[in-house]
């Protein structure tokens, strides 16, 4: 069966097939730090998982897709209750997958066809018939879908590390006072090690964990508060300029 309960271990490489999917309802759960010698594809069907990588943050809410290629290494966190889907392809046998990480925008079909190989037997025949088929129109969504900038670049200075584990990240000058370092200091650092200044980094952190919250059923309201907005329509503003549309229609148009 494909259907995994929480506390069941599973190990992608240990099983002779060329693509495997497994599905779950997870919650409060985290990996740890791990590769596979397949690639992996990663989704949730509710709620939201955070995706820490060597040197940089993704947060996958539902409608988003994660590609990680094989040995590479990385770790899944769930806070919240998720439905959880994984599918890992053999990259020996499927050429034309990315080379890097990445993030994808995955289409009504895409979605429908990456359930449908989340819920496969473990020994189903993905060389011929209908899963061949299915598999096929997998591959090509994913080679057309669009791309998702949800990949946040992680500082490496042990001083500004923890910023990525926050709830709400401070402003510039107050950040100097918290960790003892100029402005120009934090500054010079961000630019060096993620090539974005730190208000840049801040505001598509806060963008981030707008998506996070808004995916797992907070209001508004309650995300404009958690993030230090001034306003409710200021939080409004401000998601409408990074993504080019309100909230409630980026999130409707996720659903």
């Amino acid at each position: 069966m494909a259907w995994l309960q929480a506390q069941d271990s599973f190990n992608p490489d240990a099983l002779d097939n060329r693509v495997l999917g497994i599905a779950a309802e997870l919650a409060q759960h985290d990996s740890g730090v791990h590769y596979h010698d397949k690639g992996q594809l990663l989704f949730c069907k509710q709620g939201s998982m955070r995706i820490t990588l060597d040197n940089s943050l993704c947060l996958l809410p539902p409608a988003r897709v994660a590609w990680i290629p094989p040995h590479v290494e990385h770790r899944v966190k769930v806070n919240d209750v998720v439905g959880y889907r994984s599918i890992y392809i053999d990259c020996n046998h499927y050429h034309g997958m990315p080379e890097e990480v990445t993030v994808l925008t995955a289409s009504p079909l895409l979605r429908e066809v990456l359930e449908r190989i989340a819920l496969a037997p473990f020994n189903t025949n993905w060389q011929d018939g209908a899963y061949a088929n299915i598999l096929a129109v997998c591959l090509d969504e994913i080679t057309s879908a669009p791309l998702e900038v949800t990949l946040l670049p992680l500082p490496t200075d042990r001083r500004l590390r923890h910023l990525v584990a926050q709830e709400a990240l401070p402003p510039l000058n107050r950040l100097s006072h918290l960790i003892g370092a100029s402005e120009k200091t934090i500054s010079r650092i961000f630019r060096r090690e993620t090539g974005l200044s730190y208000q840049q980094w801040r505001q598509q952190w806060r963008l981030n964990k707008a998506i996070e919250l808004l995916s797992i059923g907070w209001c508004q309201s309650e995300v404009a508060s958690q993030l230090a907005f001034s306003s409710d329509s200021a939080f409004t503003t401000f998601f409408k300029n990074m993504v080019g549309c309100p909230p409630k229609i980026y999130m409707d148009r996720r659903k």
